[in-house]
């Protein structure tokens, strides 16, 4: 979909920091950009994303996981991206369906099959034009950050989870290189940024 951009990487990588600094940038200079993120983004969205994230509870069935992110998934596209897609404005969001094929699919090992299936129905034609990947292992990224927030469902899961959900991000670059564009984020959080809107700028999303 023309002019709608997703950043995905693993946990602790600073994609949400990153995002923050490419919406002050946008605002400064007045462009046309929504940001959003996933889960959430839209008032039931969010109340989607505190369940899935809520550190309590732990015992969800990972197809449960699957299907609440779908669902968020959904009423975030009919709130948030289409509208402002429709109004031609460009959209950056944190996070989106690669989210759910490496952290379910491949991750939690309910397949990757599977869950595109399951999105191809929450999404429809609604895919990224592109999507910018920020990498980092996950080894790198919690050391940096000072380790994973217990607080948070997903992050505590364990290391190993997050190695294969890092793997699978490659998996996905792999077979599709086109549709991906690779950041090395081991460097200051400046230099990411500065590449961030060096790849925003030569894809015309910042004119």
């Amino acid at each position: 979909m023309r002019n709608f951009i997703t950043i995905e990487g693993c946990e602790g990588v600073g994609k949400t920091y990153q995002t923050k600094l490419l919406r002050q940038y946008c605002e400064e200079r007045g462009l046309n950009v929504v940001f959003t993120r996933e889960p959430g983004g839209s008032d039931i969205a969010e109340q989607i994303r505190r369940i899935i994230l809520d550190a309590n509870n732990n015992d969800m069935d990972d197809l449960c996981e699957a299907f609440l992110y779908a669902a968020s998934r959904i009423q975030h596209l009919k709130d948030i991206v289409k509208p402002a897609l429709e109004a031609g404005k460009a959209v950056i969001c944190d996070r989106y369906v690669d989210s759910s094929y490496v952290y379910q699919g491949l991750g939690r090992g309910l397949g990757l099959e599977k869950i595109v299936r399951l999105n191809q129905i929450a999404v429809g034609e609604y895919m990224p034009e592109f999507t910018i990947f920020l990498d980092l292992s996950p080894e790198f990224a919690f050391k940096r950050k000072g380790g994973a927030d217990q607080n948070d469902r997903m992050e505590a899961v364990g290391y190993d989870f997050h190695l294969k959900v890092y793997e699978g991000y490659k998996s996905l670059i792999a077979a599709d290189p086109s549709r991906f564009e690779v950041i090395d984020a081991s460097g200051t959080k400046e230099q990411t940024q500065a590449k961030l809107r060096e790849v925003l700028a030569r894809r015309g999303i910042f004119k």
